[in-house]
């Protein structure tokens, strides 16, 4: 049965959030402001935020230096997931990936449709790991921000969740590496990942 392990000890990740929006500044950020209030609520961290323009090299440049930063465990971004022209967040996503989690996009669009029918294929929600980092990207509302979390990265950024979760894993998504390339110190908040050396 899936839920928390009360056995098991909670460890705290340190989260960046990410706002893509032409549009949009701290104070009318209200989806970004969403996430921070969760990451927070549950015991994370969220340790760096930032908004930038809807704009694929834009949002590659700030997601590459996330990916590079040792302290940041995670990638929680939100806004142009849609499809319209300046909707390029997953196009930026991919370009980063190592690897993509297929099974984000598909239960957040799935639990979507629970409450807004089929509306719901317009949500290009994605999800996938580069250079020891998880990263997410979400629809710009605080509705969908709010799914995403509560119903999906709240208990896989649980260490206590079982069967399985995605921060025990976080020491294994390096091991592809030399011993060398992922030597970069754990960060004390998370003891999460090694991060391979820049």
């Amino acid at each position: 049965m899936a839920g928390i392990d009360e056995t098991r000890r909670f460890l705290p990740v340190n989260i960046a959030v990410l706002t893509v929006s032409d549009t949009r500044d701290l104070a009318s950020d209200k989806s970004g402001t969403t996430l921070v209030e969760r990451i927070e609520g549950a015991g994370h961290t969220a340790i760096k935020r930032a908004i930038v323009k809807d704009d694929k090299a834009s949002i590659e440049a700030q997601l590459r230096a996330w990916i590079a930063d040792p302290e940041i465990d995670v990638v929680l971004a939100t806004g142009g997931t849609g499809v319209t022209g300046r909707d390029v967040t997953p196009e930026a996503f991919d370009a980063v990936y190592e690897k993509e989690i297929t099974g984000f996009g598909e239960l957040f669009r799935w639990i979507s449709y629970q409450k807004i029918g089929t509306s719901t294929i317009q949500s290009r929600a994605t999800g996938g790991v580069a250079g020891g980092t998880y990263l997410f990207a979400l629809p710009g509302s605080p509705g969908a921000c709010r799914d995403a979390w509560d119903e999906i990265l709240v208990h896989q950024l649980d260490a206590r969740f079982r069967p399985c979760n995605l921060v025990e894993l976080m020491p294994r998504l390096q091991e592809h590496l030399p011993a060398a390339s992922a030597a970069k110190p754990v960060p004390a908040a998370s003891a999460a990942k090694p991060k391979p050396a820049a």
